[in-house]
């Protein structure tokens, strides 16, 4: 079973994450499928641009507790996003948690339906955002993220773009897109993927700095007996043994 729907309209190559039935959590197996398929698009002189997007009515609910990526895999990912040679546009209409937030931070833009909801839930099962730090710290705003990150609070599409994590919103996130992907198409190859390397360098900055450190703290938070409870008491639809 495919975990990533392909489809190209124009040279506008749309990945989607199909995995409705675990809110498409980023389990080993989806982490690897979407990183072939993006170097698939890489590799494609057909391919202007890339459009990330998802069935059903969550982007990503974050790393799959039962089946998770290695953190390395997880960087890996976002790198390649990151470095791919075609812009890379994130299409939310649903809701978009924890290591899905890394997905969006990693794309260089993004744009939701007002129905999108948002949330660094990493703090309530006992872990950090470390891995999704590395594209999400040079380019969202400080002030927020402290409270985004500390409290796992929920917030809408509108914050989201004060944040910085999105590019827009609106109530038809296809009427967002559209422009986005008609100046896109009419852009030389040549000047995107020259103006993409000078747009993502403070990005990629910080993954050649604190990858192997950020890699390590990740394993070892996942590895804690804090984690295990969180993560126990979220499968157990409980709250977990330290709330107060």
């Amino acid at each position: 079973m495919t975990l990533i729907g392909r489809t190209r309209v124009r040279a506008v190559e749309t990945l989607g994450l199909d995995s409705p039935g675990n809110r498409n959590a980023l389990s080993a197996a989806l982490v690897g499928e979407l990183g072939a398929a993006l170097a698939d698009c890489a590799e494609d002189g057909g391919v202007r641009a890339v459009v990330l997007t998802h069935t059903g009515t969550t982007f990503s609910a974050g790393a799959d507790l039962r089946d998770p990526p290695r953190p390395e895999a997880l960087v890996e990912l976002l790198r390649q996003i990151v470095e791919l040679p075609k812009p890379v546009v994130a299409r939310v209409t649903g809701h978009v948690r924890a290591g899905g937030l890394g997905l969006l931070a990693a794309c260089d833009m993004a744009v939701a339906s007002h129905r999108a909801t948002f949330a660094f839930t990493e703090v309530r099962i006992g872990v950090a955002p470390a891995v999704i730090s590395l594209p999400l710290l040079p380019r969202a705003d400080p002030r927020a993220l402290a409270r985004h990150c500390l409290t796992g609070e929920r917030f809408d599409a509108a914050e989201a773009v004060r944040t910085g994590l999105l590019t827009a919103a609106g109530d038809d996130a296809d009427a967002v897109l559209e422009p986005i992907l008609d100046g896109l198409r009419r852009s030389s190859p040549q000047a995107l993927a020259e103006t993409k390397r000078l747009l993502t360098a403070r990005v990629l900055e910080a993954f050649d700095r604190d990858a192997a450190d950020l890699t390590a703290l990740s394993a070892r938070l996942f590895s804690s007996a804090q984690a295990r409870e969180g993560m126990t008491a979220f499968l157990e639809r409980r709250d977990p043994e330290w709330a107060v």
